[in-house]
């Protein structure tokens, strides 16, 4: 046997008493949250860290922040909303008393709507048809939500609709959450409140949340690879390194968690993954035409529809806060075919929609196009969360905390407001919330008190589209 000397007995000796010093700093906490997504949720969350004074560090994977609510100022030269463009519950909203300090135009959005028939609008007495044809529709999806089965909202619709049928279900259906009634749970629709107090931001609702992230410690083009957890803290991979937290929220849609673009270690349950598909995205879209001077005689925001006779349809947002801009939105099962066909297919057929509604003569009108497809963008896979037929209880299962230090968060999460701005930042709120109080207790902002004199009550619908 060789000898062993003193010396290589203590090299030895300081190699082991190294060894843990080793593995404490490869696994040292670098911050107390990482926040995986820089949407509204993501947004929210860090700015309640924020004024806790926890450390944390918000990662998102494309090259800006917001999410599916994005403001584009380069395609027109003019403020277009990519994604979420209406503000709903402005009395109630959640950062209503930050956006009143951001020095943003916010002002109400009208309260009516154009219907068309032909190339006519519609006479009052046709209005009061399709508005009662709403509202009965819209009182029997509650009832059926209410029942013991979670059916499909169609099922629920009245059947002396008559001709009025198409564009009710495209109203409370595609317009209202992306999908046809007939892949939407009644009583999840049921437990969505009537919209009220709209509103729109002159600079668009994306460049309001982007004001909202101002200071905030985020890393752009960072997408997270592998989400891995132990009892000591998680370590989020990037294509930029492994930060390592004691504790996560991961705000990214349901269906970028169903794809399994993010590798989970250990792995999410069968229960959460197939929450996570009871919860999968709509369709919904914006083609964008610049009509400059008004050639459609519409006032500043007006809302139009049509009496369809079929699910090739759409609705349009005209004069966008005075400019000459003119959204037409597809959504719906015709809008996520119409978007697979690729953005020239779009735009043809939102040219032709405008012929049809308003005449062939306004074709010549339309200066420049551009549609969305937020089924392709790969870090969203979609619009918004709409539960399936019988994936009411979907989003409670979401909400549970995964191996105690990663919780999920965004629009999808939210009992109420689902599918909406408002709901992923009261998800962010509360994720923050219980991330806070596993690493101590947390403090409540200003900003997130409620406004003195303001009505306190369950949320309403959000801002979808």
């Amino acid at each position: 046997m060789s000898g062993f000397s003193r010396r290589s007995f203590l090299a030895a000796s300081a190699a082991i008493v190294a060894a843990p010093a080793l593995v404490r700093a490869q696994t040292a906490v670098d911050v107390d949250v990482v926040i995986v997504g820089a949407g509204a949720a993501g947004i929210s969350a860090a700015r309640r860290l924020a004024a806790a004074n926890r450390r944390f560090v918000l990662l998102e994977a494309t090259n800006r922040i917001g999410g599916r609510c994005v403001t584009d100022a380069t395609i027109f030269g003019t403020p277009f909303d990519l994604g979420a463009h209406w503000i709903h519950r402005t009395d109630g909203n959640v950062f209503g008393g930050a956006a009143a300090t951001s020095g943003l135009d916010i002002y109400a959005a009208p309260r009516g709507q154009v219907v068309r028939i032909g190339p006519r609008n519609a006479r009052d007495s046709e209005l009061e048809v399709l508005l009662s044809a709403l509202v009965r529709s819209r009182r029997a999806i509650v009832d059926a939500g209410r029942g013991r089965a979670d059916s499909q909202a169609a099922r629920a619709l009245p059947g002396d609709l008559g001709i009025w049928r198409w564009t009710t279900e495209f109203v409370l259906g595609p317009y209202a959450c992306g999908k046809d009634l007939a892949s939407v749970s009644a009583a999840d629709l049921a437990r969505v409140p009537e919209r009220e107090n709209d509103a729109f931001c002159r600079q668009g609702y994306g460049a309001l949340l982007a004001k909202l992230a101002t200071g905030l410690p985020v890393r752009l083009s960072t997408p997270v690879t592998r989400i891995g957890w132990d009892r000591s803290g998680v370590d989020i991979v990037t294509a930029k390194g492994t930060v390592r937290a004691r504790t996560a929220i991961v705000t990214v849609s349901t269906n970028v968690l169903a794809s399994g673009k993010i590798e989970f270690k250990p792995e999410l349950s069968k229960r959460q993954l197939d929450a996570a598909a009871a919860l999968s995205l709509g369709s919904y879209d914006h083609v964008a035409l610049d009509m400059p001077g008004n050639p459609l005689a519409l006032q500043r925001d007006d809302l139009v529809f049509e009496q369809s006779a079929g699910p090739r349809t759409a609705a349009l947002l005209a004069n966008v806060s005075g400019s000459s801009l003119h959204l037409v939105d597809v959504a719906g099962d015709f809008g996520r075919d119409l978007s697979a066909k690729g953005q020239p297919a779009m735009i043809e057929f939102a040219h032709d929609w405008m012929a049809t509604v308003f005449g062939t003569g306004v074709k010549k009108a339309i200066k420049r196009s551009y549609a969305t497809r937020w089924n392709e963008e790969p870090f969203a896979l979609g619009a918004m969360s709409a539960a399936v037929p019988g994936g009411v209880d979907a989003r409670k299962i979401l909400i549970e905390p995964h191996g105690g230090r990663i919780w999920l968060a965004g629009e999808a999460l939210h009992e109420t407001q689902w599918g909406t701005v408002n709901g992923a930042w009261e998800s962010g709120q509360r994720a923050a919330d219980a991330a806070l109080r596993q690493t101590g207790a947390p403090k409540r902002s200003e900003e997130d008190r409620p406004a003195r004199g303001a009505k306190q009550r369950r949320g309403r619908r959000g801002d979808s589209n």
